[in-house]
């Protein structure tokens, strides 16, 4: 009855089929037969059962646990001081904008070595990472300027409530360069001014004394003393000048100048200003300037310093060859050139390296006859090594020497 209720729309039809077909003239027992099967058919013929799709579960992906990394970076981001995170194989994975401006920029995921190759560095790392404690030691840079560095290597661990360690490692700087810097300056400053200080401090200590006594009523020998001792007083102001000078320059060589200098006005104000001096020793400065403008960086009255002593130089020094002459080059796609190039009696090969060294001398007795401290080189050599420059010496005994300054 079930089937029969349920097969009912198919029964009727089926019935009203048969029974068209009887009005439409066909034979009865063709259509007794034919519906029959249809009845039967439709009572006994089972419907095929169509089994639901069977969806199979998606696995549960792996939970993703959050990391401390993005906490650690943006704390060291507001640090001043050169800072990097690294994982325990010694990779960087993240450095702040101090550490890019004092080392260049690294890969992330890179290994520390790409950029610091120092081996004490990599070992102090290595160290930090096998043995989960602190340590630092002092590292020191020479280009583009010296810096000295304390660097110390901490870990930094996280544990969750799940009982899941994360550790990382930080790599920081911390700069003692001017710490240093006014420690070596004090100890070079009490060595070379009491060694260079010594020879007028007795000279006016023995004028002195001999006013005093022998020529106490001698009015000829104290005016030709005290004259003497005015020379001596003066080196003796003249050496301290130059200290002081480079002491400050010291103190900012890591500092790069940001203003434009045209050389080609500044080169004809230093030749103007060195016109008496070149007439009393008797040369001659040629200035050959290109037209236009030739402008650097730099600072400039650091860079008539410069100049200043380079020209001086040449005319005391080289005052035999008459001539000084000086080139001011600006060839396109090549450096701007100063050169300063006279035709004195040159300069041995073995000093050409020590030139710039303080208090050096290639005559000590010729650089104090003219009135020399030994520290014009080296306040050179220091002003362009600020300005990012360089100095470049060559020379040839009994042919004259070459200053070319190289921006």
């Amino acid at each position: 009855m079930a089937r029969i209720r349920r097969e009912r729309p198919v029964l009727l039809a089926t019935l009203l089929s048969a029974l068209v077909a009887l009005a439409a003239g066909m034979n009865k027992w063709i259509v007794l037969a034919l519906l029959l099967v249809m009845i039967v058919t439709s009572l006994f013929n089972e419907a095929p059962v169509i089994a639901p799709d069977v969806v199979e579960p998606a696995e549960p992906e792996p939970e993703v646990l959050p990391s401390r990394l993005p906490d650690v970076s943006a704390t060291l981001a507001s640090l001043d001081i050169p800072a990097m995170v690294l994982s325990d194989d010694a990779s960087v994975l993240f450095q702040n904008r101090a550490a890019e401006k004092a080392f260049g920029e690294v890969a992330l995921g890179s290994h520390l070595s790409a950029r610091l190759r120092s081996p004490g560095i990599l070992d102090m790392v290595r160290e930090t990472i096998a043995t989960n404690a602190p340590n630092q030691i002092e590292h020191s840079e020479r280009l583009p300027s010296e810096r000295v560095y304390i660097v110390r290597s901490a870990p930094v661990e996280f544990k969750d409530d799940d009982g899941r360690d994360e550790r990382y490692y930080i790599l920081s700087f911390r700069d003692i360069s001017e710490v240093r810097r006014i420690d070596r300056m004090r100890s070079d400053f009490v060595a070379n001014a009491s060694h260079e200080l010594r020879t007028p401090l007795a000279s006016l200590r023995g004028f002195i004394e001999t006013i005093q006594g022998p020529a106490k009523n001698d009015p000829k020998a104290q005016a030709r003393f005290l004259s003497i001792m005015l020379d001596q007083a003066t080196r003796m102001s003249r050496l301290v000048d130059d200290l002081l000078s480079l002491s400050r320059l010291e103190l900012k060589s890591h500092i790069a100048p940001d203003e434009k200098v045209d050389l080609v006005p500044l080169l004809g104000h230093v030749r103007d200003s060195l016109v008496p001096l070149a007439r009393e020793v008797g040369v001659s400065i040629n200035l050959h300037l290109p037209e236009g403008k030739v402008e650097v960086a730099g600072d400039r009255d650091e860079l008539v310093q410069v100049f200043e002593n380079l020209m001086e130089n040449a005319c005391k020094y080289g005052q035999e060859g008459k001539t000084v002459d000086v080139w001011l080059k600006n060839a396109p796609g090549q450096p701007v050139e100063v050169s300063v190039v006279d035709n004195g009696p040159g300069i041995p090969a073995e000093h050409v390296p020590r030139l710039t060294e303080r208090f050096y001398r290639v005559s000590i007795e010729d650089s104090r006859s003219k009135k020399g401290t030994g520290l014009g080189l080296a306040i050179v050599k220091h002003i362009l090594t600020r300005h990012r420059a360089r100095l470049i010496v060559k020379s040839e005994v009994g042919k004259g020497t070459d200053f070319t300054v190289r921006f």
